[in-house]
């Protein structure tokens, strides 16, 4: 199936269907339709797209198109290839794709059951909203699965927007989306608590933000240059654990919440350095 005979409808147009949808339309790939349950929800996500008419989810018509794209929610997934695989009886030579990091492609098997092939597209990169996805989904790593026909088309997809792909075996998809989670919303989560931090340190909040992207960046072009190991610095590199204790006693004295997030970190580090933790770090001060 070449860009020349495809039409794809896009159902449940959240952020990452918006973007995707917005980047595939530039690159000559048709949007024939982008379907919401809500059609004033389908019809903002068109005119974002550019291209697509706006239907709900019973719409016979989206039915013809050549490839569908679930870019709805995990949860919604089963329930949405249910409602809309009986919209035919027939989908042999047709292709359904959905773009979750965690389902696999087997969610859409009410489709597979009518003959078509089934497959799955997940970008390694975080999207927070559209346009932020239309910036960054170019030339990012993209895990596939499934059907070698759906496989097919995924990959013509993001060969198209500069990207690379690789394939991820199906059991192992939720391990996939976890090393995501650890590294994206939780880093975010990590940053906003040093932020206060700073804050309680007399740095303004715009600074502060300044200052964690400057040591972000850096950080992560270390560990892409050097590795874990050699791109770790801190007091738990170097067994300085003065240091640490300092920080545990202050911590559980003015934001006591934390502790326990900055105590299972400081294992982790100790544990890829080879160091072990003297016992009395983190036992608590008797009164």
């Amino acid at each position: 199936m070449n860009v020349n005979n495809q039409s794809i409808a896009i159902i449940g147009p959240g952020r990452l269907g918006q973007a995707l949808g917005k980047l595939l339309n530039g690159e000559g790939f048709p949007i024939a339709f982008v379907v919401a349950r809500r059609q004033a929800a389908a019809r903002r996500a068109a005119r974002f797209i550019g291209a697509g008419v706006a239907v709900g989810l019973s719409a016979r018509e989206m039915a013809e198109a050549s490839v569908i794209l679930l870019t709805a929610s995990d949860a919604a997934l089963a329930s949405i290839s249910g409602q809309v695989a009986g919209l035919r009886k027939d989908w042999h030579g047709r292709v359904v794709l959905h773009t979750s990091g965690s389902a696999p492609a087997s969610v859409l098997q009410p489709f597979k059951r009518r003959g078509a092939a089934i497959g799955s597209l997940h970008p390694f990169q975080t999207i927070p909203n559209p346009a932020a996805g239309v910036r960054n989904l170019r030339g990012c790593v993209w895990g596939i699965e499934g059907d070698l026909k759906a496989c097919r088309v995924a990959r013509q997809w993001v060969r198209a927007l500069g990207g690379v792909t690789f394939q991820i075996r199906a059991g192992t998809k939720t391990l996939y989306h976890a090393s995501a989670f650890i590294v994206c919303p939780t880093l975010v989560t990590l940053m906003n608590q040093s932020v206060k931090l700073l804050r309680r340190s007399g740095v303004s909040e715009s600074m502060a933000r300044r200052m964690l992207a400057g040591i972000m960046a850096e950080t992560a072009n270390n560990f892409v240059r050097f590795g874990a190991r050699r791109a770790l610095t801190g007091p738990a590199t170097r067994g300085d654990w003065v240091t640490i204790h300092h920080h545990v006693a202050e911590l559980r004295r003015v934001v006591p919440e934390i502790l326990p997030a900055y105590g299972e970190l400081v294992r982790l580090m100790a544990a890829l350095t080879g160091r072990s933790i003297p016992d009395e770090i983190f036992r608590k001060s008797k009164t």
